[in-house]
């Protein structure tokens, strides 16, 4: 509804805009978000958004203000090309936030139920004036919530996915509960009668058992208990703001230069002298070092301007290190939102070499690569044995990101339109200048014989391995549980992703990725105040009871080979049930 007398696009802006009128926006193919209230039609910036479009696809009909607009650096204004340029995806500065004014359609009076975006299953039913009926979302929550129907969207839970009757699933009833109309991204929690399930088969029973122990773990998905979390994690944005830790302290990066600068060194000196494999193992650690600060910059964590940040993330990712900074970006948006989803999130999406979890053994569908995952005969002997294949795997996972880069530019993934077109460009020359001065100038000018040549590779190659154990340490052990649509976004964070304890002296060596969940709540917060952060989420978590993984580096080797023997063993204990019901006639 429009004010009385009131016209204009300006005025549309504020029309109130009801649950069910969004609901068949989206079913007419519309991106609809919702940020602070406002109802935003993004379908203009999908191809331009610098973070590729994924991430956008996975907040459609959600309240995505804690990914969008609570993550965000306000403490030193971006540039007008910021905000040109980085609208929409898990990092946005004050200025961003503005620029979204421009999509704004119009605007929500209520707490907001969200919809299951339609990349991950959810359905939506067309709109008309005929079939309007009482908006539950600005009736409040005291509507009963029993019938299905009214929630066209359904959680996306394994669970859900492997029954076929949705008339088994059940809304709890929510009388006399009132919201805040300051809290606007939670609504009631899904519930599932579990006795009701006719017919689990063993992957099904599992899933669920995966799904009632976090259920017993954290926080209850109710409203009330969902709010408050929420409710406490921007207030504790507001504390990390006025403590100054989003500002970036830049004597820090000098003396990462000069780190980078001794061990590059130290690489040409024993070329030099004929030392190829030292050569290699002094490169290799310069590689290492280097991904810290491009995923700094990749975060727009350094000097806080888009630009900037990109121009940095280029030269050191793909002029020095060979990557795709962009593939990273369009790769690691998506992780930020659906962290640890088997169908969605590309971090943990290995098959057929590893799985973190039996789902992957149904053959699931990434939304990423947009492709079935099959779990087929490689699949299946090396899950088996993933365990004992994981490192030297991980030793060897520098070559692949090479593949996943040159696909990513060759293809043309990312955005070809608007103030980025010139990333791709710029990247293709920066993989062009890698290969001359490592490919041409190192490997085939410098080295006398191809012996030589494959020993620096290897060495070079291999001692980047323990940066690969480092970024899937913090979310292979924990949780790929879908616990639906209304769980917060700090406590999915903190329930998915695990630190590591290490002393202060060591954190050059950890680069900022021993806070990965410090990190993901607050991903704009430059590396070098991680540390100072912890304490904060440290108490943010003790009041709240939401548990805190933080585990010995170690120590959390040992939970991530562990989970992979788990999964391992149920694959066994699969294929010999497969064995025995094809004996059987069964199959």
């Amino acid at each position: 509804m429009v004010p009385n007398g009131s016209s204009g696009p300006a005025c549309r802006q504020q029309a109130i805009l009801t649950r069910r009128q969004i609901e068949g926006m989206i079913a007419d193919g519309r991106n609809i978000v919702i940020v602070d209230g406002k109802v935003l039609k993004v379908d203009a910036w999908l191809e331009y958004h610098p973070g590729g479009d994924k991430s956008i696809r996975h907040v459609v009909g959600r309240d995505a203000t804690d990914e969008v607009a609570g993550l965000a650096d306000t403490s030193e204004p971006c540039r007008r090309a910021s905000w040109l340029i980085t609208t929409f995806s898990s990092f946005h500065s004050l200025e961003t936030r503005q620029r979204m004014a421009s999509f704004q359609i119009g605007r929500i009076e209520r707490p907001w139920r969200n919809f299951l975006p339609p990349i991950q299953g959810g359905t939506f039913r067309s709109y008309s004036d005929e079939d309007e009926q009482p908006d539950q979302n600005n009736e409040g929550y005291d509507t009963d919530l029993d019938s299905l129907s009214e929630d066209a969207s359904v959680p996306g839970t394994p669970l859900f996915d492997a029954i076929e009757r949705p008339d088994l699933l059940r809304r709890p009833r929510r009388l006399g509960l009132r919201e805040s109309s300051s809290v606007s991204s939670i609504s009631s929690a899904e519930s599932l009668d579990l006795k009701q399930i006719p017919k689990l088969s063993h992957m099904d029973v599992r899933t669920q058992e995966e799904i009632k122990l976090d259920l017993d773990k954290y926080p209850s998905l109710d409203h009330a208990t969902q709010a408050n979390i929420v409710r406490r994690y921007r207030q504790l944005d507001q504390l990390i703001h006025a403590e100054g830790l989003y500002q970036c302290r830049y004597t820090d990066y000098m003396v990462e230069v000069s780190r980078y600068a001794l061990l590059f060194g130290l690489c040409l000196l024993f070329l030099h002298l004929g030392w190829y494999g030292t050569s290699g193992l002094f490169l290799g650690l310069f590689w290492h070092q280097l991904v810290f600060t491009a995923h700094d910059a990749g975060h727009t964590g350094i000097t806080h301007n888009y630009v900037y940040d990109a121009i940095i993330g280029v030269v050191i990712a793909d002029f020095l290190g060979g990557l795709s900074i962009g593939w990273w970006k369009r790769n690691h948006n998506v992780h930020h939102i659906v962290t640890n989803s088997p169908e969605h999130d590309p971090d943990i999406e290995h098959i057929p070499l590893l799985a973190i979890s039996h789902r992957f053994f149904e053959s699931l569908r990434s939304t990423f690569y947009d492709r079935v995952m099959t779990y087929d005969c490689v699949a299946k002997f090396s899950v088996r044995y993933q365990h004992l294949l994981y490192y030297p795997l991980l030793a060897l996972g520098r070559f692949n990101l090479y593949v996943l880069s040159w696909e990513f530019l060759l293809r043309g993934l990312g955005p070809r339109k608007g103030a980025v077109w010139w990333h791709r460009w710029f990247e293709i020359a920066g993989h062009v200048f890698f290969w001359t001065w490592f490919g041409y100038g190192m490997l085939y000018r410098s080295m006398p014989d191809a012996r030589s040549r494959l020993l620096f590779v290897m060495v070079s190659h291999m001692v980047t391995g323990p940066l690969h154990v480092q970024i899937t340490l913090s979310h292979f052990a924990m949780s790929t549980a879908d616990l639906g649509i209304h769980e917060s976004f700090p406590q999915k964070m903190l329930r998915t992703t695990m630190d590591v304890d290490c002393p202060p002296w060591l954190d050059f060596i950890h680069g900022g990725l021993q806070f990965q969940a410090i990190h993901h709540l607050y991903p704009r917060i430059p590396r070098h105040n991680l540390r100072r952060t912890q304490k904060l989420v440290q108490g943010f978590c003790d009041e709240l009871g939401i548990p805190y993984a933080l585990y010995g580096f170690v120590d959390g080797n040992k939970r991530v080979v562990g989970r992979l023997a788990d999964v391992a063993r149920q694959a066994a204990i699969l294929a010999q049930c497969q064995r025995v019901l094809a004996r059987e006639g069964a199959l």
